[in-house]
């Protein structure tokens, strides 16, 4: 069987239904047939009548130029709409055939050359995609507004220079935002509850009701598909069929919403597949293009010794009772650092950990094998596809122990506060009174979203924040210094932070005023090239404060930020004097 979009002939003035029926393909769009593996892994057969090649979807997504975009009404032009969903979540479990035909057409029809025929979209996934779609997209200048985060040098490119729309969010919150309604306040056409045209998403498996099996995350998943009016499955063969993995809970809106019950992390609370409307689903393709996540950042000197010196603190807070031998629950953010101290864990003192997390990287096979991780959960799993590799030949000794969640419940502050985790990220720097800038270089340049680190670190019963004390330039041997006297944006604030480390050292900040913080993150955090003037900064500004009765949180405001000012200027943090 084959159909035609509904939409795609009609005249100017037809009505739209509040619940668009699946395209009919009979005129466009050619046959295609079913593997033996796609087969098995569909369970319902009428979604094999909706098959597709990408190729042939490709042209069915249009939209209007930006400068009318948001203010047309969709009268005159029924078929353009822009608001696309996609899965994933730190480059895994994106659509990549999809995505790469769209790419693919507009390329080969130089549409982007003509203001008249240019493609921009408003691109919504849970975290970040996969270069070879997203970055690409981002180049082509495909992406009018990108939310609610994003990792690449494409599309931080396009987000810098005023291209791309960007809205950095806290990836808890990003997806009942949308099922509220927030992202789609000028989108006039189409069912006024969907704020989405489109979700293309890809599956593992598909359950005889129609639901959806994800592949390795779950991200923002459930809600995107709640959101979007059409929906296209692509399923992945390439990879085995994870049905097991996920528990996957539906998202209600206030007063509606129920509580989590959650008190550990193995307890289940939903179901193994995303359940949606089957009359949605206009779309069904086979993918077997494996996630593009490349290899994890290598561990150095500087993120062992910061992972010895918060094992050494962690260990000292169970000796002191305020924490369990086995720990509590753990969150690690992505990079060296993080792969650092989960290795550390993996060889350390500590038994039975459990963790609750975002993203699970390499490192925590190792922990799995170590037989000292007792169970994790987590909304993505950002293997090495090496990682990959041995995780799905070994399915067996870890499908047990490890659980995939949306990320509104694996970053839900109510289970974190509940839970009592021990929250670790990694931020671009750290100010003298342990203020945190996560996102914006020099205050102004985007180079990646918040993510969910605040939704941890604020309700974390331990909120750490670890970083190399510098950051090596071209220009400096020393590097950029990773503590300065003010932070240049503030993501997270003093208020949610309790101990500062760097491969110099830890600082504990609990229970310490500003003016006692200061000190303690200077002479235990900065790099001794750095430290001398940020004592300096710090004393001058005292005197200066407490002269004039404003001594709570001293700074010199005329030089908060010369050190930022001098390397914008020449090269370097290192400054003469400060007056």
């Amino acid at each position: 069987m084959r159909f035609t979009p509904m939409l795609r002939n009609a005249p100017a003035t037809a009505k739209r239904s509040a619940h668009p029926q699946p395209l009919g393909w009979a005129n466009t769009l050619g046959t295609s047939s079913a593997s033996a593996a796609l087969k098995e892994r569909v369970q319902r057969p009428a979604y094999l009548n909706r098959m597709a090649s990408a190729e042939e979807l490709a042209p069915l997504f249009k939209v209007r130029t930006l400068s009318t975009f948001f203010f047309d009404s969709g009268a005159e032009y029924p078929s353009l709409r822009g608001y696309i969903g996609w899965s994933g979540f730190t480059g895994v479990g994106y659509p990549k055939t999809v995505p790469t035909a769209i790419a693919n057409y507009i390329e080969k029809n130089n549409l982007q050359a003509d203001p008249a025929t240019k493609r921009k979209f408003n691109l919504f996934v849970g975290a970040s995609c996969g270069p070879e779609v997203e970055e690409r997209w981002a180049k082509n200048d495909m992406i009018a507004r990108r939310y609610p985060h994003q990792v690449g040098k494409e599309i931080a490119k396009g987000i810098n220079e005023g291209r791309i729309e960007f809205a950095d969010k806290h990836l808890s919150m990003f997806p009942q935002d949308l099922t509220y309604g927030y992202y789609n306040l000028h989108k006039k056409h189409g069912d006024p509850k969907k704020p989405l045209d489109w979700a293309i998403v890809e599956a593992t498996a598909i359950t005889e009701e129609g639901h959806i099996v994800p592949g390795a995350s779950v991200g923002a998943t459930p809600e995107i598909l709640q959101s979007a009016e059409k929906i296209i499955i692509e399923v992945n063969t390439a990879i085995p069929n994870l049905t097991g993995l996920h528990d996957i809970n539906q998202s209600f809106v206030p007063p509606n919403r129920l509580p989590y019950i959650i008190s550990a992390p193995q307890d289940r609370i939903g179901k193994n597949a995303i359940p949606i409307d089957p009359d949605r689903v206009v779309a069904v393709l086979e993918s077997k293009m494996p996630d593009n996540t490349g290899q994890n950042a290598p561990e150095t000197e500087d993120s062992r010794a910061i992972a010895k010196h918060l094992i050494e603190f962690l260990s000292a807070e169970c000796a002191a009772g305020r924490l369990p031998a086995s720990l509590l629950p753990l969150q690690s953010g992505i990079g060296n650092v993080a792969n650092s101290i989960i290795g550390g864990l993996a060889e350390g003192p500590f038994e039975n950990i459990m963790v609750w997390t975002e993203v699970l990287q390499d490192t925590f096979i190792r922990f799995f094998d170590s037989e000292k991780l007792k169970f994790a959960t987590a909304t993505s799993i950002r293997f090495s596809p090496e990682g990959f590799d041995h995780f799905y030949k070994n399915w067996a000794n870890y499908k047990d122990r490890l659980l995939l969640r949306s990320q509104q419940v694996a970053n839900s502050p109510e289970i974190v506060r509940r839970l009592g985790v021990i929250a670790m990220n990694t931020p671009l720097e750290v100010d003298i009174y342990a203020h945190a800038n996560s996102t914006c270089a020099l205050g102004s340049r985007m180079l990646n979203g918040i993510g969910g680190s605040a939704d941890f670190l604020r309700n974390a019963k331990l909120s750490i924040m670890h970083t190399p004390s510098a950051r090596p330039t071209k220009t400096d041997p020393t590097g950029i210094s990773c503590i300065v006297p003010f932070a240049t944006h503030v993501d997270q604030t003093e208020h949610d932070l309790d101990i500062v480390v760097t491969e110099q050292g830890l600082a504990d900040v609990r229970g310490l005023s500003p003016r006692e913080r200061a000190p303690v993150i200077i002479q235990k955090c900065a790099h001794p090239d750095y430290r001398d003037l940020l004592m300096d900064y710090y004393e001058r500004s005292l005197h200066e404060c407490l002269k004039r009765g404003s001594g709570h949180e001293p700074h010199m405001l005329r030089n908060a930020f010369k050190m930022h000012l001098n390397l914008m200027e020449k090269g370097t943090m290192k400054i003469d004097k400060w007056d």
